[in-house]
């Protein structure tokens, strides 16, 4: 047994009211448990209750066995000074605080249900499990599930926005140059992603806004800056680049050492670097002031509408600068707006809301429902145990419930967990 689920025992009062009395027999009445506090010093803050005849106001401290207060050296500490129960799974020994005056103690282990016990340990006792759940996953009532993943999207974008308030700070209140940086993480996918996060924090969001009017300068500003124009290639494209990057380089002072190298390696074609900064380069010529049309826009079909844009002319016949290939128009595609709605213009969307004060949550549920669901290792496994994901939505809340509850043993924080819990 782990100490949280006493914690979660006394937070949802899951044990016996009736009789309650301290191991010295002194009844005890809960008037209110406490404000649980995740933080140091004691578990519950400013519960009320009553022992004997005396009502006191106070802290609770939980622990499996009363000894435990001196193995956390509680008796040394002032913060504990004020706890009125010390509330146990098995009463050891009596404990005392730093000035010495005894502490009532509740004992548990004769006041919760043998069910809820069993109901624990089955959910806790899995061993090479990919979840404790895994057996039971698929029985869980439709109502708690649905309720609970449209939870967890919102959790998962509220981690998102942690980035997006760093990135907002750094930039000084500009949008559109957090639009910018996530952006071009973004177009980098997984193996590029951190490579063109750093291509897109070396460049002032001013100077996009003085280039981007021309698309070959921005190209030239974009592949400079990732390094991709350092090499003897004898073509005029790529010439003029080269010799327009070294323009701008010395105009705006532009420093590059800080970005990472960019990989080729084991990517489709389509995905190498060199064709998606040119269709980033091709949205942004195409759009001025594009946050507030992202802002603006609330519809999946407006946003392929939005991103639709393909590569410069000389894109059409190559993947990189040094080989030709059979011509074709390289578009962005449907699935890969998808992944920026996902990833940028949906979490961008709830920081911005969140800071105005607005509400939109019903918006983002739409959009991100009608966005078809990821394809995953993590998503996979969760459908072969029951058919769950079937939207952006669902398969974003998976990700979150994995990763920050199952990868974690947090089930007692898990509305899946406490509804096994309590079958």
């Amino acid at each position: 047994m782990q100490e949280d689920f006493l914690h979660y025992i006394w937070k949802h009062k899951k044990f016996d009211f009736s009789n309650l009395k301290t191991t010295k027999g002194e009844a005890v009445v809960i008037s209110n448990v406490g404000q649980h506090n995740f933080n140091s010093g004691p578990d519950f803050f400013n519960a009320k209750i009553k022992i004997g005849e005396q009502l006191w106001a106070g802290n609770v401290e939980i622990h499996l066995k009363s000894s435990d207060w001196f193995l956390h050296n509680h008796e040394q500490d002032t913060a504990y000074d004020n706890v009125i129960l010390h509330v146990v799974w098995e009463e050891d020994t009596d404990v005392f605080r730093k000035d010495n005056s005894a502490i009532p103690t509740l004992e548990l282990k004769n006041c919760i249900d043998t069910t809820l016990l069993d109901n624990y340990h089955e959910l806790f006792s899995k061993k090479d499990t990919w979840i404790n759940c895994e057996n039971d996953f698929a029985s869980v009532d439709e109502f708690v599930l649905n309720n609970w993943l449209e939870r967890l999207y919102f959790d998962r974008l509220e981690r998102k926005s942690e980035t997006i308030d760093s990135l907002l700070k750094s930039s000084k209140n500009d949008w559109e140059a957090v639009l910018f940086k996530m952006l071009t993480k973004n177009f980098g996918l997984k193996v590029n992603g951190d490579a063109f996060f750093s291509l897109g924090n070396s460049i002032d969001f001013s100077i996009i806004r003085k280039t981007q009017s021309n698309q070959h300068i921005i190209e030239a500003l974009l592949f400079g800056q990732s390094g991709l124009l350092n090499e003897e290639v004898e073509h005029p494209y790529y010439s003029n680049l080269a010799k327009e990057y070294n323009f701008l380089k010395q105009k705006f002072n532009l420093q590059n050492s800080q970005v990472l190298p960019l990989q080729f390696f084991r990517l489709r074609p389509p995905n190498f670097p060199t064709i998606r900064l040119s269709q980033l380069a091709s949205l942004y010529n195409k759009h001025q002031n594009l946050f507030s049309k992202v802002i603006q826009t609330k519809r999946r079909d407006d946003f392929y509408e939005l991103f639709k844009v393909s590569t410069s002319e000389f894109w059409k016949t190559h993947y990189t600068f040094q080989k030709e290939s059979k011509a074709s128009t390289k578009m962005i595609s449907k699935s890969f707006i998808d992944l920026l709605l996902i990833n940028t213009i949906l979490p961008l969307k709830f920081s911005y809301s969140k800071q105005k004060g607005e509400e939109v949550n019903t918006n983002l549920i739409e959009l991100a429902s009608t966005i078809a669901s990821e394809k995953n290792t993590i998503i996979e496994t969760f459908n072969k145990l029951k058919k769950v994901s079937k939207s952006a939505l669902q398969s974003q809340s998976l990700i979150q419930l994995k990763t920050a509850y199952c990868d974690k043993n947090k089930c007692l924080q898990c509305a899946i967990g406490n509804s096994l819990i309590n079958k």
